[in-house]
């Protein structure tokens, strides 16, 4: 289990498996054509009857709102979505040259796995029967205190494991050390909230959760009446570990998810789990601490193992066996799951093309396989040396930003020049491809591969205990629309994905550029420097590098921002949660004005100034802006926005271009608002850098 995530640009699905909704029947066939290029800059998206100074996001959107109504596949449709719609069809016709004509045992490797899952027919023909010995274990349980001993078979020989596991990270007060950590989860609905709310919206979606788990286990073959009863043992203990779970905000600090404890320590906490007997089963005997990121956690697991009945945690590990594989499964199964975790909860109307769901699948499994062949084609070394300028361009901006901070003091100044001076920048993707040769692909397998790779990444993540950190390792792999900061090692990451239009692209004037991807690059830097950032020193562990003084400005500053977003709607009663996404609310806004100075530093040393120089009718400094907003134009489903406002630590599209500009004075300038208009408020909004 990992304890931490890194800080990214967009929200990360959080997949029940790597098979996240591989549903319905479109059989093999392949797309009809390619997606468009996507373009930076779009002038037709403007909607020049709406005032920027009222409402930016609509003026750098409103026509691509109009124009781009959400496919019946999605839930969401943005510019990231555009770009990974493309990424994801080149990424297709890579594997299935693979899958028909391989070159290489690398491609025979993802071009099988591909193949399998495109194997529709056979997929079908199964039913569940390859679930059957994961079921049959299950029901092998003798006792509830017999799950330790469950889950080292079920970890060793599919890949999974209920209720507690470890998994090996980073410790946060010796960055250079690896060890095991545990953490908390079993829950099946987006958040804890969904399970505790009173609220009449979520109660109905309870009661349609249970519905959909006794539809599932009917499907399995169970009677109605013992698939209610056990949609009901399910919901029950769902309901427990929800209350014995750290809620997402607490999360974010970490503080309250950092305990050391011996093993003897554990097993005070979980007597009904045997610790010993699990870390001898999986290889990790020897290891003397784990941290507990969650005590509470640990506390309510042992309660249910100890009150709830053998056929009742039984009927909860059912569930999640089935619940995970269910998108592998035949259609009855794939479709009742896309009903509910797609349909229902996300407003999702079909199922997106079976071929794109298995080029993601095989991408997510053997991102750096695929990936070498990928960037070959999709991302040439001039792209990666451009990208280099423009991040240093971008470090020292932010250098500048940090010494005329007027709220900060020389003494923290100077530890956060330091801290700056040592992130490392990793760009495009990998400098060594991860090794998949211990990796067992079958052709027609669809459900064992991905078993079998959950296995091998397991094993692979346990293999790093004790030993040196790899600084080179990545999160993403390289077709990725994204980037991340990952505070532990003090890094930045771009993926190759991220690096084309309408983020980043060469025939365009440096606003453009620095609007777009250089403003995502400001992001990532701020991370190190935002509520949860700051906390790390430039080695990567948590350590106070500021004075109390410093640090009780920096604190009273990001309130500011959270009071801000906190007022944002996002649907009708719903409100973002302004301390859930802080963090990436204080790198948006960092962000920009880094991004925006950079480009000053480019046009002075060109001789050229920020209000001088227009194209398609704007000054720089216009276009810098609009670029920015557009990156962000979307639509979205009211359930998926819902959804994202309990789970998403980031701020939906609008709020993000709105709530940033409205807190830089320098948008207001470029656009002639006055003082008091919604973009220019009259309380000069909030800033931390």
């Amino acid at each position: 289990m990992r304890t931490f995530v890194p800080a990214c640009l967009l929200a990360l699905a959080a997949p029940l498996c790597l098979a996240q909704n591989l549903a319905s029947a479109d059989a093999s066939s392949g797309p009809t054509a390619a997606p468009k290029k996507p373009i930076s800059f779009d002038v037709s998206a403007i909607d020049k009857t709406a005032d920027p100074c009222t409402d930016f996001y609509q003026y750098a959107c409103g026509n691509w709102k109009k124009d781009n109504p959400i496919p019946a596949d999605q839930v969401r449709w943005g510019r990231f979505n555009e770009l990974s719609d493309r990424n994801n069809y080149l990424l297709y016709t890579e594997l299935k040259v693979a899958a028909d004509a391989p070159k290489t045992p690398l491609q025979k490797k993802y071009g099988d796995y591909f193949a399998a899952c495109m194997n529709v027919a056979l997929v079908d023909s199964l039913g569940a029967k390859p679930l059957q010995p994961e079921l049959a274990m299950i029901e092998g349980l003798k006792s509830n205190k017999e799950l330790a001993a469950l889950n080292i078979a079920l970890f060793k020989e599919h890949g999974g494991g209920e209720l507690l596991g470890v998994g090996v990270s980073q410790d946060q007060k010796d960055s250079s050390k690896q060890i095991l950590s545990t953490g908390q989860g079993g829950l099946s609905l987006p958040d804890r909230d969904y399970y505790l709310n009173p609220d009449a919206r979520f109660v109905k979606i309870r009661a349609q959760y249970v519905d959909h788990v006794t539809k599932m286990f009917v499907l399995l073959g169970d009677t109605p009446e013992k698939a209610a009863t056990e949609a009901d043992n399910v919901m029950r203990i769902e309901v427990a570990l929800a209350k014995g779970s750290m809620d997402r905000v607490e999360m974010r600090d970490p503080a309250k998810r950092y305990h050391i404890m011996t093993i003897a320590e554990m097993q005070k906490l979980t007597p009904d789990y045997n610790w010993p007997q699990f870390l001898a089963g999986i290889g990790m005997g020897s290891v003397p601490t784990v941290n507990v990121s969650s005590p509470g956690f640990f506390t309510t697991v042992n309660t249910v193992l100890d009150t709830e009945s053998l056929s009742s945690l039984k009927s909860y590990l059912r569930w999640h066996t089935l619940h995970g594989a269910a998108p592998l499964l035949s259609a009855p199964f794939q479709e009742e799951n896309f009903a509910f975790f797609s349909a229902t909860l996300q407003g999702q109307k079909e199922e997106q093309p079976r071929w794109k769901r298995c080029t993601r699948l095989t991408d997510g499994a053997l991102g750096e396989a695929v990936g070498q062949d990928w960037v070959k084609q999709n991302f040439p070394p001039d792209a990666k040396d451009n990208m280099e300028n423009l991040v240093h361009a971008l470090e020292a901006a932010l250098a500048q930003d940090i010494a005329q901070l007027p709220w900060m003091s020389p003494e923290t100044k100077v530890e956060a020049k330091k801290k700056l001076d040592s992130i490392r920048d990793k760009i495009g993707y990998p400098a060594h491809w991860r090794d998949y040769s211990k990796l067992e692909v079958k052709r027609d397998d669809l459900l064992g591969n991905v078993q079998r790779n959950e296995i091998f990444e397991y094993n692979r993540n346990l293999s790093k205990y004790g030993k040196p950190v790899d600084e080179t390792e990545w999160g993403m792999t390289p077709p990725t629309v994204n980037a991340y900061y990952n505070p532990p090692q003090n890094d930045i990451n771009f993926p190759a994905g991220i690096l084309q239009p309408p983020f980043f692209d060469n025939s365009k004037d440096p606003a453009v550029n620095f609007g777009a991807i250089g403003v995502v690059i400001g992001h990532e830097m701020t991370h190190g420097f935002d509520d949860q950032g700051a906390k790390y020193d430039l080695h990567g562990n948590v350590n106070q590098w500021w004075t109390n003084d410093d640090l009780a400005k920096f604190k009273d500053r990001t309130e500011c921002e959270a009071k801000e977003y906190d007022g944002f709607e996002v649907a009708p009663g719903q409100n973002l949660n302004g301390h859930l996404t802080l963090g990436e609310n204080t790198a948006d806004n960092g962000g920009i004005r880094i991004a925006f100075q950079a480009l000053q530093s480019v046009l002075a040393k060109e001789g050229k100034d920020a209000e001088e120089a227009k194209i398609d009718g704007y000054t720089p400094a216009q276009r810098f802006f609009i670029s920015f907003g557009q990156v962000w134009c979307e639509n979205k489903t009211e359930q998926a926005a819902r959804v994202g406002a309990k789970t998403d630590p980031h701020s939906s599209g609008q709020w993000r271009v709105k709530g940033v500009v409205q807190n830089f004075d320098e948008f207001g300038k470029a656009f002639g608002c006055k003082v008091g208009q919604p973009m220019m408020p009259a309380s000069g909004g909030c800033r931390v850098w």
